[in-house]
């Protein structure tokens, strides 16, 4: 079953065709004086100090940039970003589009949690020339010094370029298929690997985003604190405003981390206003376990729009925790748009942005992990929930059979294929990986286009006229023949007992003699006092428990401490890395944390 269709705006030719780069010199010619990004930094003023650019300056800034890169290096050639999530940041990235040097957005060295992403992210950019700040230049010295990476030509400070070299700036013109950009994969199934963005995606993608999350309505305003180096936060943040001159409010991860109610209050600073903001799973969940009553009493969010929950998987108890937690300050029920995107797709494939709940169905999980589709009654014994995750818009959305390259019908599990113009290219040099994931071809293609397909690495299902997502091909787990997905399980297992902490449970296989054999990595739960805490009964809670649910043994369980389940840049469970911190013996356990206080 195929989705969607392409809009003529966006195909060769059409009206949408304008490089969206060069919308920021139409918005600083249009409405200078407007506010175009807003950075809130809690670094500096714990209430947060805000820091608004209006287009003109933006404009002024972002030609400044492109003249300075140039002086530096040449067009094709390669500048990573190693700086923190800034006003400098955005101005860097658009310098970058301008100056047909391709940017490599990623971060700097110290932030935490991000050190081997950052070392191959880097490496295979190979860049001419990096962009940071004052502040962080002893981390990046400290970087090249420590690793074996290329040495750049130059290294630049963002806060310091000379904005009288903005009038220096002569436009050139940019082509579509030119590359604007590598947006590095957050590596949740193998190792980062840089997807080549042009200036044809970006703007196409741009423009489905808006149209997806239906923004028809006056003073439209972005609110995000996800980080710029993922394909969510730039998308987000620096495209969303560029397509009709809106305003983009941001601070970064670490002040969201800290402390998750500056989210809400940047949304509910917006009188007037219609807001739109995204993030992954985990956030929702976040936001709402901290959403005491006493937190939300003076927040109105009422304004909030659309909230796009974009990671994978989308709890169902996520969705009703974070409904039922903000309801008292305004948040309406049709608030929540479940979606789906990932990076070969530069970001946006999907989203339920209608203004209406979320749709949930019940299905018999045996059937589906045979690829059928049965609806079952919720609550009902041996079912799953999926949430749709909508319509795409300005692309087709096809679900084929990965061996047959055949679309399969309405309620038939395939791999979730997509065809439109914010399919990437392929992957940076890499020509073989590239052809297996972007060169896709239809054996029987019909009334569809024949190729080329971007193959996305996941299961899903078309129901009533949406997807839904079931689940990523290389973590499903066959055991005695059968398929079982690890989010079904996970989710089992983090029910068991208390002393596990929700959402952060990986479940994958290793290989046995005869079949595969399932392993359960789960963290401690630190709400529950390690002086009340028995390993051994937690693990015969989750033994059972997944035995009694799927109808298979657990072949090895193990308790973690917080912290220790391996994660990508967006939040998902990093299950492929997980396993092999498995194999390495590199989990701290929470046994040998009890071992070592005796």
């Amino acid at each position: 079953m195929a989705l969607g269709s392409l809009l003529p705006e966006l195909l060769p030719g059409g009206s949408g065709r304008t490089p969206l780069i060069e919308r920021v010199a139409r918005w600083a010619r249009e409405k200078p004086d407007a506010p175009a990004y807003t950075f809130v930094d809690y670094s500096a003023d714990p209430s947060g100090a805000h820091r608004t650019l209006s287009w003109a300056e933006t404009d002024r800034r972002a030609r400044a940039m492109a003249v300075t890169l140039r002086q530096v290096s040449g067009p094709g050639e390669r500048a990573a970003l190693l700086l923190p999530q800034t006003l400098e940041y955005m101005m860097t990235m658009l310098g970058a589009l301008y100056s047909h040097v391709i940017a490599v957005p990623l971060f700097s060295p110290d932030l935490p949690g991000h050190a081997d992403r950052l070392i191959g992210a880097y490496a295979d950019a190979e860049p001419a020339v990096i962009v940071t700040t004052r502040n962080a230049l002893p981390h990046v010295e400290k970087f090249l010094a420590d690793h074996d990476v290329p040495q750049p030509k130059e290294i630049l400070f963002a806060e310091e370029v000379d904005l009288s070299l903005a009038d220096r700036w002569q436009d050139e013109a940019i082509a579509f298929d030119d590359i604007a950009y590598l947006q590095y994969t957050s590596g949740s199934t193998r190792r980062p690997a840089g997807v080549e963005i042009t200036h044809g995606n970006v703007t196409a993608n741009a423009a489905q985003l808006w149209a997806g999350w239906a923004p028809e309505k006056p003073n439209p305003e972005l609110v995000s604190w996800l980080p710029l180096f993922h394909d969510m936060g730039l998308i987000a943040t620096m495209a969303l405003p560029l397509v009709r001159g809106d305003h983009a409010i941001y601070t970064d991860p670490v002040s969201f981390i800290m402390n998750p109610m500056r989210w809400l209050q940047l949304i509910a600073e917006r009188p007037g206003k219609n807001v739109y903001t995204a993030g992954p799973n985990f956030a929702y969940e976040y936001v709402a376990s901290m959403a005491a009553p006493e937190k939300i009493a003076d927040l109105d969010l009422s304004g909030l729009t659309t909230c796009l929950n974009g990671a994978e998987p989308i709890r169902t108890s996520t969705l009703s925790m974070f409904a039922d937690a903000l309801a008292p300050a305004g948040l309406r029920p049709g608030a929540q748009a479940p979606g789906y995107g990932l990076a070969e797709a530069t970001v946006f494939v999907t989203a339920a942005a209608e203004d209406v709940p979320p749709k949930i169905i019940s299905v018999d999980r045996e059937a589906l992990t045979q690829g059928d589709l049965r609806l079952r009654e919720d609550g009902a014994d041996g079912t799953s929930e999926l949430v749709s995750c909508g319509r795409p818009c300005g692309q087709i959305v096809a679900i084929v059979d990965p061996e047959a390259r055949v679309e399969q019908p309405d309620g038939r599990v395939g791999e979730i294929w997509v065809h439109g113009p914010n399919t990437a290219p392929g992957y940076w040099r890499n020509s073989e990986r590239s052809q297996d994931t972007f060169g896709g071809e239809l054996a029987e293609p019909g009334d569809l286009p024949s190729g080329p397909w971007m193959k996305t690495g996941d299961y899903g299902v078309v129901h009533e006229g949406e997807l839904y997502v079931t689940g990523r091909i290389k973590d499903l787990i066959i055991v005695d023949g059968r398929n079982h997905y690890p989010q079904d399980i996970e989710v089992t297992a983090q029910e068991a007992h208390p002393a596990i902490r929700p959402d952060h449970v990986a479940a994958f296989a290793l290989t046995g003699e005869e079949t595969e054999r399932l392993v359960v990595v789960a963290e401690r739960n630190r709400r529950v006092p390690l002086g009340r805490l028995d390993v051994d009964e937690v693990e015969s809670a989750v033994r059972a428990a997944v035995n009694v649910e799927h109808e298979m043994s657990v072949h090895d369980f193990v308790l973690i401490e917080p912290g220790g389940v391996s994660r990508t840049s967006s939040g998902k469970i990093a299950r492929a890395a997980t396993r092999q911190r498995y194999l390495d013996g590199a989990l701290a356990t929470t046994a040998a944390r009890l071992a070592s206080r005796k």
